[in-house]
């Protein structure tokens, strides 16, 4: 199992810690613990932003290169894309993630 925190943008104090398996997305595994903030509408198919997350360093470094189709459907976030902006669905947890922390963006609608 590996570790992820989740923090509010409206509470940056504030944090939840969840654990995953590794192999699922950081989306499955958020929408599994109920983690408010990640509404995931296309359940994962890369057709919405429902998922949008912002990942801190050391991490996003650690991630893939930004594929072009992830890119451009981080043009459709509710809330203003960062530099590091992904989508959840599409980041995929490996034991290398441990201790990954996300910044949750204030709304996805």
């Amino acid at each position: 199992m590996i570790k992820i925190a989740f923090f509010k943008q409206t509470d940056p104090a504030e944090r939840k810690i969840i654990a995953a398996e590794p192999g699922q997305s950081l989306m499955r595994a958020a929408v599994d613990a109920d983690i408010e903030g990640i509404a995931a509408d296309c359940g994962g198919a890369l057709t919405c932003a429902t998922c949008h997350v912002m990942v801190r360093e050391p991490w996003l470094a650690q991630l893939p290169a930004l594929p072009t189709e992830e890119d451009d459907m981080l043009g459709f976030t509710a809330c203003r894309r960062q530099a590091n902006s992904r989508l959840s669905c599409q980041i995929m947890l490996t034991a290398a993630l441990d201790g990954l922390e996300i910044d949750l963006p204030v709304s996805q609608y």
